[in-house]
C-alpha cells in the first residue's frame, strides 16, 4: 500500500498540509478550550469542503467556534440570527432598482462570506431554510435568472436548539442532507470553564486572533483531499455501513448515496489530518456517527427528537460493532 500512495500525494505536501493544521489548531485552542476533538471534526468539514450543523444548548460556544475558525483562517465571517419572520431575500440578498442606471441591481446578502453563521436555522420558516440549499451544495446564488458565485472557501455553520423547543421547525431531510456532519459541544470539564471564567473577554468580537493560515491554502488542502488514497478494501467496509442502514429495521431509509459519498470524502479528510496520505478503517469508524446519524430516521411514529437521537446512534454504533473493519 505505502509504494501505492506514493503515486498520489506527496510527503512534502502531506507535511505543510499537517503544518497548516497544526497552526489553525493550537490558534483555535487559544479561545475554544478542552474541545480538541470538536475542533478536529471541525477541520475535517472544512478541508473536506462540507458544511456543519451544531446541535446544543445555547451558550456553549457555538458561535465562538465558528467565529474561531474564521479568524484563524482570514476568511470573511457573516451571521445571520434565523427567526420566524426572516425572509429568503435577507438571507441571499436581492434585486434593488437601480435608478441612474434603469435596472434592477443584485444586493448581495450575508451569504456571500466564506463562513457563514446560521445561528438558530430551525426557527426561520421552511421557504428560508430553504434559501440555503442551493448554495450549500453548488456555492452559488440563482436570482432573478442570474447566477452568483459564493466565496471560497465556503463554509455554512448552522447552530439549532433541540427541535422540541417552542417556535421551532425541524429541518427537512434534504437540506440535513447538506451538511457534512452534525456535532455537539457539550458542557466544558470545571478545569477549562475556570479559565474561560478568567478570560478577559465575553463577547466573540473582543477575541483577539490573528489569522494563521490563508485562505488560498485551505482551497490547497480542500484540493489535497481528493487526493487520499483509499484502498478498496477501505471503501467496500463504507458501503456496508451504508448498506447495513439500508436493512437496519429500526431506519425508516437508509443513508444515501450522498452520504456515502460524505463519509468517503470525511475519512479522506480525517487521514490528512492526521499526516496520512491514505486512509484507514478508523477513521471512517470514527466519523461514521457525525456523518450519518443526522440522515437517519426512526421507522416507527410518536417517538420525540431526543429519542430519536440517542436511538439513531446506539443503533449505529450496534451496527459498527457487528461489522468487522478491513485488515
Amino acid at each position: 500500500m505505502v509504494a501505492a500512495m506514493s503515486d498520489f500525494v506527496s510527503g512534502s505536501a502531506i507535511a505543510d498540509a499537517r503544518q497548516v493544521l497544526d497552526r489553525i489548531r493550537a490558534n483555535m485552542r487559544v479561545t475554544i478550550k478542552g474541545k480538541d476533538e470538536v475542533i478536529d471534526q471541525v477541520l475535517v468539514c472544512l478541508i473536506a469542503g462540507g458544511h456543519v450543523l451544531l446541535e446544543d444548548l445555547p451558550g456553549v460556544g457555538k458561535t465562538t467556534l465558528a467565529y474561531s475558525l474564521a479568524r484563524s483562517t482570514d476568511c470573511a465571517f457573516a451571521r445571520i440570527q434565523f427567526t420566524s419572520d426572516l425572509l429568503p431575500g435577507d438571507v441571499t440578498g436581492v434585486g434593488i432598482y437601480d435608478e441612474q442606471a434603469r435596472e434592477f441591481v443584485f444586493k448581495r446578502g450575508p451569504v456571500f462570506a466564506n463562513v457563514v453563521l446560521a445561528d438558530e436555522i430551525n426557527r426561520a420558516t421552511p421557504k428560508t431554510q430553504s434559501a440555503l440549499l442551493e448554495v450549500m451544495e453548488r456555492g452559488k446564488v440563482t436570482a432573478d435568472g442570474a447566477t452568483h458565485a459564493a466565496g471560497t472557501p465556503f463554509m455554512v455553520f448552522a447552530t439549532q436548539n433541540p427541535v422540541d423547543y417552542e417556535g421551532t421547525f425541524p429541518l427537512p431531510e434534504s437540506q440535513l442532507d447538506r451538511f457534512l456532519m452534525r456535532l455537539r459541544m457539550g458542557y466544558p470539564k470545571a478545569a477549562d470553564e475556570m479559565e474561560i471564567l478568567r478570560a478577559a473577554h465575553t463577547t466573540y468580537d473582543a477575541m483577539a486572533l490573528e489569522p494563521v493560515a490563508t485562505r488560498v491554502e485551505i482551497l490547497r488542502l480542500q484540493a489535497l483531499v481528493g487526493e487520499v488514497f483509499l484502498e478498496d478494501s477501505v471503501l467496500e467496509f463504507v458501503l456496508r455501513i451504508v448498506g447495513a442502514t439500508r436493512t437496519e429495521t429500526e431506519f425508516r431509509a437508509g443513508v444515501s448515496v450522498r452520504g456515502g459519498l460524505a463519509l468517503k470524502r470525511a475519512a479522506q479528510a480525517r487521514a490528512l489530518l492526521q499526516g496520512r496520505d491514505f486512509v484507514v478503517p478508523e477513521d471512517v469508524q470514527e466519523l461514521a456517527a457525525p456523518v450519518l446519524a443526522h440522515r437517519l430516521a426512526l421507522a416507527r411514529p410518536g417517538a420525540d427528537a431526543l429519542e430519536e437521537r440517542h436511538t439513531v446512534g446506539d443503533t449505529l454504533r450496534k451496527i459498527l460493532a457487528a461489522l468487522p473493519p478491513p485488515v
